[in-house]
């Protein structure tokens, strides 16, 4: 007699997408906290900086979008795509990817199945995990967050150039300041009116866009004389720069080194759509060899030595703090905040050009060929391929072996960010101007 085993049971059909973890009470918690930051920043008189802070959030998820999108093309396994990191607030599963919102809103991430060689995948997945497809799909789903930040630095510069035309070494005086306790400030009582256009200090043109500050800056008590642009004429005004100590405007405190009194933005001319194209591709390429010179010079050993001497002096971190680009300064999530802040005070362009400058540099930064920045799996998918012989089966590296390095590197990080937030919090970088 023999025995027959039952038929396990079918497995049950599979069911609707589940339901949203947190239900409206957890909707209505999130928009609570939401609107008391937002009163607390207001109330604190900083609505602008919350603003900017808003804006690096969405900058962080178009970069994460690039990923997601990418993947997706190329069939990869998508299953989470979050603002934020933490506790989940608030999520929502549409087909096989979790969207949602967690608690601490420091940026946001989005995760592809099979990512790394060591993560663990269902047998089931792994045809559509990223380390199984394809050398030229992931090359792509890699770069694409590095390569969104540049799309939005172009789409930024074409709204700059076809909103403000291109920008020359001349200045223009958008407005004249009051000074508390000053009668007239050396801007008013020279005469200097909204709309000049300075184009020149004792006769000499400006190397480059900082050039006027820069003499300004050096300049307390000496008479300059400033070639001034208004209404189609060329008029020779003399004005004497005064020392901002003990001066404060718009909760400000101004640095004892010299200044005009007026607000100022880099003159343009207008350009007409069809080279606006070319206009914005040279101004973002501008940015980038700035960015790039900017950055290769922080990291070199002179750079980080002048790092090290700010940490451990106030006054150098001062003389910098005030003369931004003087000497290489590491700038941290504060610093940027700091300089939106005071960006949007200034007006729309200089928000927008900062803008340009932090999406290029977030762009190169994330490029670099190190575990877990996007260009260190660049960098492994490379390797792979190089390694992986005609008719032989894909090599695949053992990343575990980049550990160590990348714990060193990350230390490195570390250290240096929390080196930019100490000079940020103890001294703010102020942009230019006056």
């Amino acid at each position: 007699m023999t025995q027959t085993k039952e038929a396990p049971p079918a497995p049950p059909p599979p069911g609707p997408d589940p339901a949203p973890t947190g239900g409206a009470s957890r909707i209505l918690q999130l928009v609570l906290a939401l609107a008391l930051i937002t009163a607390l920043f207001v109330l604190a008189g900083l609505g602008d900086l919350l603003l900017f802070i808003a804006i690096l959030i969405v900058i962080v998820m178009l970069h994460e979008l690039g990923h997601f999108v990418t993947a997706k093309r190329a069939g990869m396994k998508v299953t989470e795509y979050f603002v934020g990191f933490g506790p989940r607030l608030w999520s929502v599963r549409r087909g096989e990817t979790e969207y949602g919102v967690k608690a601490i809103p420091a940026g946001g991430y989005v995760r592809i199945t099979g990512f790394t060689s060591t993560e663990d995948v269902a047998a089931e997945d792994e045809p559509r995990a990223y380390r199984n497809q394809p050398f030229h799909q992931r090359i792509v789903v890699a770069s694409a967050g590095s390569a969104m930040h540049f799309l939005i630095a172009i789409v930024l510069a074409l709204v700059v150039v076809l909103t403000f035309g291109t920008t020359s070494n001349n200045i223009a005086v958008a407005s004249l300041e009051k000074w508390p306790g000053v009668a007239q400030t050396p801007a008013a009582a020279a005469g200097l009116r909204a709309g000049d256009v300075i184009v020149s200090i004792d006769g000499k043109t400006f190397a480059n866009p900082n050039a006027m500050t820069d003499i300004v800056k050096r300049s307390t008590g000496k008479p300059l004389v400033l070639g001034v642009e208004r209404d189609g004429r060329l008029l020779h005004i003399t004005a004497t720069p005064q020392s901002g100590k003990g001066i404060t405007v718009g909760g400000q405190r101004l640095q004892d080194r010299g200044y005009l009194g007026v607000s100022i933005t880099p003159a343009s001319q207008s350009v007409s759509a069809l080279g606006a194209v070319p206009a914005a591709f040279r101004t973002l390429w501008q940015v980038t060899d700035q960015e790039v010179t900017g950055i290769a010079q922080t990291f070199s050993p002179a750079g980080l030595s002048a790092v090290l001497h700010q940490d451990t002096n106030s006054r150098a971190a001062q003389q910098v703090a005030e003369n931004p680009g003087s000497a290489p300064r590491p700038v941290s999530i504060v610093g940027i905040a700091n300089l939106g802040s005071q960006a949007e005070q200034a007006g729309l362009y200089s928000v927008l050009v900062l803008l340009i400058a932090i999406n290029v540099v977030f762009g190169i930064l994330n490029m670099l060929p190190m575990i877990p920045l996007d260009g260190g799996h660049v960098a492994v998918a490379a390797y792979e391929w190089v390694r992986t012989r005609r008719g032989q089966p894909y090599y695949r590296a053992d990343i575990t072996k980049l550990f160590p390095v990348a714990f060193l590197f990350i230390a490195f990080l570390s250290v240096f960010v929390l080196s930019g937030i100490f000079l940020d919090i103890t001294h703010p970088l102020q942009i230019p101007g006056r």
